[in-house]
């Protein structure tokens, strides 16, 4: 599996990393979460624009994102998920692809997390774009309402592979344990055999909770966790997340 660099960190080796996707509204309630964040032991942030007032106007995105940049050093995630796949709001494709351009050309922003179900040939034209300006891009695909079968999610997997992405990132939900063990076998099977690149597979809820901490051992490069609010049901602290990956690292 080739690791991808991102800043000082490397995903794909090690210990998986752990991410704290940002929730809040306001312009200086981000600012004030991230600086609490820089006195807690993590690795990077997720901003989740799609919980942001101001979400669809482009400068004051890249204002805000200036303003990050002024207190935060380590990678930020860029991240619009749209409320088909579990985010806050409403936004057409065309918008969508507007907006993440408009961030890749910035430079401001480390990784950008795009939806898989969006139109192939804007996918692939956007990546080409985030690369020419040092950006990696998270291909990624949510199932808030069960969990497909396991063939189902190895072949949406590959085809974030095939499509150019850097990191390929599944997350479903499960009804049973059984689909707990679905996406278990998956993820085992994507870092033995079939995965040439890091990727992300999480089950969510209370079921899945084993996901985001076992991912040392069953592939996962980044798992997710939570400072104030989750971005996902199922997510722990940031830091009971990091303690508890790191008494299964030592043993």
């Amino acid at each position: 599996m080739k690791a991808v660099r991102v800043r000082d960190l490397v995903l794909g080796t090690g210990i998986p990393k752990i991410c704290v996707p940002i929730v809040s509204t306001e312009k200086n309630k981000i600012l004030n979460e991230i600086e609490q964040l820089n006195k807690t032991e993590h690795d990077l942030i997720e901003l989740r624009i799609d919980f942001f007032e101001y979400y669809s106007d482009i400068n004051s995105i890249i204002e805000l994102l200036k303003e990050i940049r002024k207190i935060y050093f380590k990678p930020i995630i860029f991240t619009f998920r749209t409320k088909d796949e579990g985010g806050m709001n409403f936004i057409d494709e065309d918008e969508y692809f507007k907006i993440n351009n408009y961030v890749a050309e910035s430079e401001l922003v480390d990784l950008i997390d795009i939806e898989l179900l969006k139109s192939e040939n804007k996918i692939t034209e956007f990546i080409k774009a985030a690369r020419k300006n040092n950006t990696k891009v998270i291909l990624s695909n949510h199932d808030f309402y069960k969990t497909p079968g396991k063939e189902e999610i190895l072949n949406r997997m590959l085809k974030m592979q095939l499509l150019g992405a850097d990191i390929s990132k599944i997350a479903v939900m499960p009804k049973s344990e059984n689909d707990v063990l679905t996406l278990l076998s998956v993820s085992l099977e994507m870092k033995i055999l079939k995965a040439d690149r890091p990727f992300i597979a999480l089950s969510m809820g209370s079921l899945g909770t084993i996901t985001r901490v076992s991912s040392e051992f069953l592939g996962s490069c980044i798992t997710y966790a939570s400072l104030n609010n989750n971005s996902a049901p199922g997510q722990l602290s940031v830091d009971d997340t990091r303690e508890i990956m790191r008494i299964l690292h030592n043993n």
